[in-house]
């Protein structure tokens, strides 16, 4: 896929949705956080249905810490790995009390330095919450990139790598959400829908579905 192939693309996805955004329903960048990090191998649906109960008995590190890890297990149950996850959220609440005073760094070495929290959950956060022009690859945008053809890569890092390469910069804040819903609701895993896809002429896809 050439440059100009690529501009397409992401012309064409800003002009269906020209400002979108994380389906995470959340109102600080700690609630951001929370939300990201309960997401991993989650449905955003699932995470918003615990987070509307779960934030406004716990909405910062204090409040959460306070709450304590028993507690937080019963709000998040409904989700996968919630064990796990209850655990990680509980530790970095204290380590945000303890080493940023209450707040959500603002550096991927900063982010990374939380439990639970890895390269894409914190490139989400540098870019949803802090503006950072990051690319987080999940499991829709490594599919889509490698499926397409805009940035193959063997793994979550190539593809990152790549496609912070090949996008032009001007689409680089809103590229991640835009790769997100096009694998989320039309270039699906099993069977995608190539016939409504904005990108069918451009895609490298050999084997397309067909109506």
């Amino acid at each position: 896929m050439n440059p100009q192939q690529r501009r397409e693309i992401f012309e064409r996805f800003r002009a269906a949705v020209p400002h979108p955004k994380t389906e995470l329903v959340y109102r600080t960048p700690y609630e951001l956080l929370v939300s990201v990090v309960l997401s991993a191998q989650a449905t955003d649906k699932s995470v918003n249905l615990a987070t509307a109960k779960l934030f406004p008995a716990a909405d910062t590190p204090a409040k959460m810490v306070k709450l304590g890890e028993e507690r937080l297990t019963d709000y998040i149950r409904t989700i996968g790995l919630f064990r796990m996850k209850a655990k990680n959220v509980m530790q970095l609440s204290r380590l945000l009390i303890q080493n940023f005073k209450g707040e959500i760094p603002d550096t991927r070495e900063q982010l990374e330095s939380l439990p639970g929290v890895g390269r894409k959950t914190a490139n989400v956060v540098l870019n949803v919450a802090f503006g950072q022009p990051t690319m987080a690859v999940d499991t829709h945008i490594f599919r889509v990139a490698n499926r397409t053809g805009i940035a193959p890569g063997k793994n979550p890092l190539e593809v990152e790598v790549k496609l912070v390469k090949f996008v032009p910069a001007e689409f680089m804040m809103h590229a991640h959400h835009w790769l997100i819903l096009h694998g989320r609701y039309t270039c699906l895993a099993r069977k995608p829908k190539c016939p409504d896809c904005l990108i069918r002429d451009l895609c490298s896809f050999k084997t397309k579905t067909k109506s």
